[in-house]
């Protein structure tokens, strides 16, 4: 349980990439998160860096990605109190970096994340933000196919954190959750089943961790799916009969199955709570504290929370509110968060190192002429940055293409715990020995990647991650791929493409991959290609 150094320069390393992909995104998030602030682009203000005027009203957010929901009640809140919310969507974990490091206080008036846990941990942020103000709130929770309930003889109201690993420990329940180094909800649950696990009684502390380890490794062999985003992970579920059930927040869970498709369980021991609260910032304009009083003093009334409730299916806060239908009445116990920010970087570390399954990737990189000068350079400068990022356990191939797979320059490394530099240096070889030539094989090359991953192992979270700076040229057409993938083994298919839109690549192409093999596209011409890189690790 001991947090390395290698693990510890890997969170710094994901914390720049992170911080490149938010300020390369900055604008575009903002416009679109509103959709209408661009219109207050030629009044009078103060200038927010990005173009647009800082209007009396305007309240500048930094907020977790699941908020968008939220949007409607917000716009019904500029028309009744005057503030215009802008919300800029980030990761909880990267957002408490930006306020820890100062960037933060520059561009936003007040932060809402689904939780303050994580940031009241850092004693470097304690100066940064003033008053938070909850807003609405939502457990964690498992959502599980009826037909697993009723296999496992379960009342969802009785099911215990003990039940729920001695199913798993049988072999008899398999579950999907978000990546907890890059999501709250992924993060909330993790805390949720070490301190269920632990039967801990106050704060999370290591020794807790310790005891509980042996039940958490048993616990996680059970996680068939991992994602950056909830959106995602439920879109990956749904495409999955071999996964039973999903650990998330109540509010997602039933909001991405609004059709009974799961019976959501709290289990009775406890869960962890998010809260959502509206937090300012000690540097923001005294005019923004003012706006974002007024917003939440509107968010807190008992017509507006019966309509969050009712819109977002999260829990009211405010005495008196019925939450909506879909929810149970009955209370659950509020687990412990841990102590001090050392016991949950340490878990963070045992999750991503030790508990989880290890990763299996297969790297296809375009290497053709076109790729020759800058193009490259970029290439292999972002995988000797995201060596810092491989965890222990990991295999990793890189399978570099041209006009076809450069077979003689396949290279598979395998992170060994005991000494994880040696793999790690291997690659960053590797990578800065890729050379340009030849055409873009695009569909035979990711053909050839199946072809080397073989038949699915059970024991691991196997992806390909296509990156191309043009169309197909050589090789297969897509409609030979389409042929071959549908010819795979059910195992076989359960593989994602993870493609990267980069040059002049062909986006209906790559999203046409992404969409058949379950994987997701990736845009590092809005970003860099090392922040697409990195994004893609939360779903691997």
């Amino acid at each position: 349980m001991t947090t390395r150094t290698r693990t510890r320069r890997t969170r710094t390393h994901r914390t720049r990439s992170l911080a490149r992909t938010v300020a390369g995104l900055a604008l575009a998030l903002l416009v679109t998160a509103t959709g209408s602030s661009c219109e207050f682009g030629d009044r009078t203000g103060p200038d927010d860096g990005n173009g647009l005027k800082i209007l009396p009203g305007t309240l500048r957010v930094l907020a977790s990605s699941e908020l968008s929901d939220m949007e409607p009640v917000l716009r019904s809140a500029r028309t009744s109190t005057g503030v215009d919310v802008r919300l800029t969507y980030t990761g909880t974990l990267d957002a408490v970096e930006q306020i820890a490091s100062g960037r933060a206080e520059k561009a936003y008036d007040a932060v809402w994340l689904s939780s303050n846990d994580y940031l009241r941990l850092r004693p470097d942020t304690a100066k940064k933000i003033t008053g938070e103000t909850p807003v609405m709130a939502s457990p964690v929770a498992l959502g599980v196919r009826p037909a697993a309930v009723a296999r496992l003889g379960w009342d969802p109201a009785k099911v215990t954190w003990s039940q729920l690993h001695r199913a798993v420990a049988d072999g008899k329940l398999t579950y999907g959750m978000t990546d907890p180094m890059r999501s709250n909800s992924g993060f909330a649950a993790l805390v949720s089943v070490a301190s269920g696990l632990s039967d801990a009684q106050s704060a999370l502390t290591r020794r807790d961790v310790v005891k509980a380890t042996p039940r958490l490794k048993e616990f996680f062999t059970g996680q068939k799916l991992t994602s950056g985003s909830s959106g995602w992970l439920a879109t990956a579920y749904a495409r999955r009969t071999d996964v039973d059930a999903l650990v998330n927040y109540e509010s997602v869970l039933l909001s991405s199955f609004p059709s009974g498709e799961l019976t959501v369980i709290r289990p009775t021991d406890g869960v962890v709570t998010a809260d959502y609260p509206l937090t300012l910032l000690t540097s923001a304009r005294p005019e923004a504290k003012e706006a974002a009083g007024r917003l939440t003093a509107y968010l807190r009334t008992p017509d507006v929370q019966g309509r969050i409730t009712e819109a977002t299916l999260r829990r009211p806060v405010v005495p008196g509110v019925d939450p909506a239908p879909a929810l149970a009445r009955d209370q659950r116990r509020e687990l412990p968060f841990p102590g001090s920010r050392k016991v949950a970087d340490e878990l963070l570390d045992a999750y991503d190192n030790t508990l989880r399954r290890p990763s299996r990737t297969v790297y296809v990189l375009d290497t053709s002429g076109s790729m020759s000068g800058e193009r490259l350079e970029r290439l292999k400068k972002a995988l000797v940055e995201l060596t810092g990022d491989f965890r222990d356990r990991e295999e990793v191939t890189l399978m570099p293409f041209g006009s076809v797979v450069k077979r003689d320059e396949v290279r598979t490394h395998t992170v060994d715990p005991a000494s994880p530099q040696a793999a790690l240096d291997a690659i960053k070889g590797d990578a800065r020995r890729l050379s340009a030539s030849g055409g873009t094989a695009i569909y035979s090359s990711v053909q050839e990647a199946y072809r080397f991953l073989g038949k699915s192992r059970g024991d691991t979270f196997t992806s390909i991650v296509l990156m191309t700076d043009g169309e197909n040229t050589d090789g297969d057409p897509a409609t030979a791929f389409d042929s071959f993938y549908g010819s795979l083994s059910a195992e076989q298919k359960r593989t994602p493409v993870f493609p990267i839109l980069f040059g002049d690549s062909d986006r209906g192409e790559l999203d046409h991959i992404a969409s058949l093999t379950g994987g997701k596209l990736f845009d590092a011409n809005q970003g860099s290609l090392d922040a697409a890189f990195e994004e893609i690790r939360g779903y691997q």
